[in-house]
């Protein structure tokens, strides 16, 4: 299936990393590819590691490359396990969160509450029945829990009402895919949170795919390993796109200027311009922000 991904902040990412001839490049996100293949176009000799945990994207990302020079491998393999595979310094890392227009449309696995899908919202191509989907948490969490999780992660302020919905139908038959989600939190909120211009379901999906793949943690751990492979003057560029995850860069940077350790490239976000914004209106919400690494 053809790519439908669009890169957010493309230009901006590369330039604020400010690479050096051969470049040394730790894509943590692989995704699309985007920064990946601008990179090896502008830089033919660099050597770049792109990593995704998830299989099918990594695969649909490596055709892109076939006719380009660099020198990448690809991993499979989640962020968080950089020891393992990262034994040398790098000049630049890369993270590009959220979820790419490719997973969102064509996984298969529930990340969009528009088509009907097993309610899985796992990263994962092919789970094991021990990995937890969002299935699991919607049939077998209790109220509480489901309220603090879609509160929490969500920041939707109708959560103990969707969590107490979901406890009302689940009794009467198993909640399996996203439609049958989406109904009850259709049921769950009010007529007017209906009409707004973001979807009633988005707050409680964004919820429920953070806590399957348990992102905020994985996303410290993850810049806590990139920056300790970078070398000095090298620069890590972060790209979220909800405020759970722009806090946990944001005070990761801050810990990291207060030790002295590293130096803030860009004090306030990069947001997209009106250009991007008019081409790709997913970019609206995405922030980049940059660090160099001092010692």
């Amino acid at each position: 299936m053809e790519s439908i991904h669009k890169t957010v902040l493309l230009n901006e990412t590369i330039e604020g990393l400010n690479l050096v001839e051969r470049p040394v490049v730790l894509d943590c996100t692989l995704g699309g590819g985007g920064h990946s293949l601008e990179i090896c176009r502008r830089y033919s000799e660099s050597k770049i590691i792109a990593i995704d945990q998830d299989r099918s994207a990594l695969e649909k990302a490596q055709e892109k490359f076939k006719n380009l020079h660099c020198d990448i491998t690809f991993l499979n393999a989640n962020f968080k396990e950089l020891e393992n595979f990262v034994d040398f310094p790098v000049d630049a890392v890369i993270f590009d969160l959220g979820l790419s227009s490719d997973q969102l449309k064509n996984s298969g696995r529930g990340f969009s509450f528009l088509k009907n899908e097993p309610l899985l919202m796992t990263m994962k191509e092919n789970p094991v029945p021990e990995d937890l989907t969002a299935a699991d948490i919607v049939n077998t969490w209790n109220e509480r829990n489901l309220a603090d999780v879609i509160y929490g992660y969500g920041e939707e302020k109708f959560a103990r009402k969707i969590a107490r919905k979901i406890i009302e139908e689940r009794k009467k038959k198993k909640i399996m895919t996203t439609f049958d989600l989406v109904e009850i939190i259709r049921e769950a909120v009010p007529a007017s949170y209906k009409r707004r211009r973001l979807h009633f379901a988005t707050k409680t999906f964004q919820a429920l795919r953070i806590a399957v793949n348990d992102e905020l943690r994985t996303l410290r751990s993850g810049l806590e390993k990139g920056f300790e492979a970078l070398k000095k003057n090298g620069r890590i560029a972060v790209i979220s796109f909800h405020s759970l995850e722009d806090r946990v860069v944001k005070n990761f940077f801050k810990e990291k200027v207060k030790e002295k350790s590293a130096k803030v490239i860009n004090k306030k976000p990069i947001m997209a311009s009106v250009e991007e914004l008019k081409n790709n209106p997913r970019s609206r919400s995405a922030k980049l922000r940059i660090l160099e690494k001092i010692i």
